[in-house]
């Protein structure tokens, strides 16, 4: 089983429905449900997509979203030597390189799901759009 890590835009594009992204984050949870892929995010990915989803879904049904979703996919904690990596990293955008050493931390991980190719690129994992993903599963 592909293990796959999924950065905030992707829960941002499957919880907001925002088309077209939307539908290739519905196919990959529905592999995640299926036990076809094995999904990890962030601890850190999942309370910025619950702050930026706030003020457009309300405060419970967002909240009964995410705890359904967390079926599906496996959260990475983010503590303080996660933060001090990320700090001392040389990655340009700081909530990048948190997502990227959360996502190194998991064994024999397959590949990071992301559409900000441009800030991954030196993850030192693969990482692929979410509309070609289904291509490397």
């Amino acid at each position: 089983m592909k293990k796959v890590f999924v950065d905030t835009n992707i829960l941002i594009d499957l919880l907001a429905d925002r088309p077209p992204f939307s539908k290739f984050a519905i196919q990959l949870f529905d592999l995640a449900e299926k036990k076809k892929v094995k999904l990890f995010t962030s601890s850190h990915a999942y309370a910025t997509t619950h702050y930026l989803l706030k003020k457009h879904v309300p405060e419970k049904t967002l909240r009964e979203l995410l705890y359904s979703l967390l079926d599906y996919i496996d959260l990475i904690g983010i503590d303080g030597d996660v933060i001090k990596k990320g700090l001392l990293s040389n990655y340009k955008d700081f909530e990048d390189a948190i997502q990227i050493i959360a996502a190194r931390s998991v064994a024999n991980l397959d590949f990071i799901v992301t559409r900000n190719l441009k800030d991954f690129k030196d993850a030192g994992i693969p990482v692929h759009p979410p509309d070609e993903v289904f291509g490397y599963l």
